[in-house]
């Protein structure tokens, strides 16, 4: 108990909190102590570790930073590393720098000094400093590879759903106990790192694996050892998914469900033969995570009050438009959460169902039975509904059906894959649907992008240099370049003003354990909203293009998405190389 006497003379511990704090520790023997007083809320890890590095004698290293040898690295035994999180910090003239979370554990340091030979100088670093580190250079699942986790014997998976194998050698093989645990600790990964998929790439030299992050495909490192369960670790995905195994020629999809710390994640499997192998692709849907809130969808207020209005409209279409992964379906999720109620009927029509919402009658579409989105959407008219989902108007049928449920008096919401708002009303002309029949049913379109948000660990004003900025950016010298007959339109104004009380100051991330130092950590929305009004109706009808109808969009006031990016970059949400990433700019 010198350690709680250490806390307590510098005020660290109230007396109060003493003798709970020593019950805690009495309670738990097998339990570090500091960790136990970090676990139960006693006190924070960075205001403990200075203290328990006085305590040891040891020196407390920033591990943000470090370079590690490849020399050193050869050094440590791999079972200690994963074992007694261990991690070799240098070596130099026979000692062997160790950064260690635990300096209760003498015994792994003594059992490193005997495997060695080498004098073992210990430091202190925060546990999850090492476990990044361990992760960066020994890989993921380095511990199942090298020392097959025997202490280990429960696995972080649980799946929700009996899986099917038969008695090959290869089916054998994907089941045994290491590769159950070396394919689970991938997926553990990829779900606490906030991945949004898993990609699994055979290549000529062995596998790679990587996670889409806010956006990004992030490369993870492997040990070498990996590439000989390439066959095992794809047919125990396979089997996971309940997909055939011994089928190596054609694409096959499936669908993974399972629960990692609690949380239900459903996970979208889908494998391609390539060149040097199957391909696998997986979309985590992190059940646990979502909240579908129209408010938390990253809308600034104007958006947000004319979207309200909008939805709550008794009849007509809403469009929301973008790529794929742009947000669309949650935006669509948060709309019916904001409407939902005892008195409307809400029907969906998806392809697939992401996320099963309670109070909402969700159909799956099934096209091989010819359950298509036309079909269904006929059938549902027969259901009485007020609000109605489809998940994409991919076709003239799907539209016409769309459009026809709007003019019986029930709103409909979808998503078009367009780049921006005017393009939704060409795009379903070229379907085949009649002008006049868009012009009169579609009340208004929502295009919207995901950027990633600046880290609010590390987050820090800049002041950027002024001629290196977009032409279109508010801060720019000269301001905004507008077409000259929008100059005054509203977001421009709104921006000025922003820019203003900036004080000329941007914001960014410099880097931190938080968001893996990349300066940014979450993804929020830019939206560009185009309500139809009595001159833009008069235009679809002449089968204008989508310039024109944007020109007169931006007369009445709409925002574009660059536009929104830039307020959002002026509040301190993002910064201007994500909105110029997935922006064009709005200027000629």
């Amino acid at each position: 108990m010198q350690l709680l006497q250490a806390l307590a003379d510098r005020g660290l511990l109230a007396d109060a909190d003493r003798q709970r704090a020593t019950d805690a520790i009495k309670a738990a023997p097998d339990l570090p102590p500091h960790q136990i007083l970090i676990d139960k809320g006693f006190i924070k890890e960075e205001a403990l570790l200075p203290v328990l590095a006085d305590e040891f004698g040891m020196e407390l290293v920033d591990l943000a930073h470090a370079v590690i040898a490849p020399d050193v690295l050869a050094a440590m035994p791999l079972r200690l590393v994963h074992r007694k999180n261990l991690m070799p910090v240098a070596k130099n003239n026979g000692t062997l720098v160790v950064a260690t979370g635990d300096p209760f554990d003498a015994y792994a340091l003594d059992e490193l000094h005997t495997l060695t030979g080498l004098h073992v100088l210990p430091v202190l670093a925060p546990p999850r400093e090492i476990a990044r580190l361990i992760k960066a250079h020994f890989g993921v699942g380095g511990d199942t590879i090298s020392a097959l986790m025997a202490e280990k014997d429960e696995d972080d998976v649980e799946l929700l759903e009996d899986i099917l194998a038969d008695d090959s050698e290869l089916a054998k093989q994907a089941q045994e106990a290491s590769v159950v645990r070396l394919v689970n600790q991938i997926l553990v990964e990829a779900a606490n790192e906030r991945a949004s998929d898993i990609h699994v790439e055979p290549e000529e030299k062995g596998l790679r694996i990587r996670y889409r992050i806010d956006g990004l495909l992030q490369n993870q490192n492997l040990p070498p050892e990996i590439n000989r369960f390439q066959l095992a670790i794809l047919s125990r995905l396979k089997i996971m998914a309940r997909l055939n195994i011994a089928e190596k020629r054609l694409p096959q999809d499936g669908r993974i469900k399972m629960k990692v710390a609690g949380r239900e994640i459903d996970v979208r499997v889908s494998i391609i033969p390539m060149v040097h192998g199957e391909g696998v692709v997986m979309r985590l849907l992190d059940k646990g995570r979502m909240a579908f809130n129209l408010k938390n969808c990253g809308m600034l207020p104007d958006i947000y009050h004319t979207f309200k209005q909008l939805i709550d409209r008794p009849h007509g279409i809403v469009l929301v438009t973008g790529p794929t992964g742009s947000g669309k379906s949650t935006t669509l999720y948060s709309a019916l959460n904001e409407i939902k109620d005892e008195t409307t009927k809400i029907i969906t029509v998806e392809d697939p169902v992401e996320y099963q919402q309670e109070g909402i009658s969700q159909i799956q579409t099934h096209a091989k039975i010819g359950l298509t989105f036309g079909h269904a959407l006929r059938s549902i008219l027969r259901h009485d509904p007020d609000v109605i989902l489809v998940g994409e108007i991919r076709d003239m049928e799907t539209a016409e059906m769309a459009i026809q449920a709007s003019l019986t008096g029930h709103m409909v919401f979808s998503t078009l894959h367009t780049n921006d708002a005017p393009s939704a009303f060409t795009r379903m002309i070229d379907m085949g649907v009649e002008p006049f029949l868009v012009s009169s049913t579609v009340e208004g379109v929502m295009a919207q992008r995901l950027v990633r948000t600046v880290c609010p660990e590390c987050k820090t004003a800049v002041v950027p240099d002024f001629d290196a900025l977009p032409l279109d950016f508010p801060l720019r010298k000269g301001g905004p370049r507008p077409a000259p007959d929008v100059a005054i339109q509203q977001g421009v104004v709104e921006m000025m003003g922003a820019a203003a009380a900036n004080d000329g100051k941007l914001w960014k991330g410099t880097g931190c354990r938080a968001c893996r130092q990349s300066g940014y950590r979450g993804r929020t929305g830019i939206h560009e909203l185009m309500i139809n009004n009595d001159v833009i109706k008069d235009l679809i009808v002449q089968r204008v293009n989508s310039g024109v109808i944007r020109h007169e969009a931006l007369k009445a006031g709409m925002v574009t998405l660059r536009q929104d990016g830039w307020r959002k970059v002026l509040n301190g949400t993002t910064t201007i190389d994500e909105v110029a990433r997935v922006t064009a700019g709005d200027i000629s």
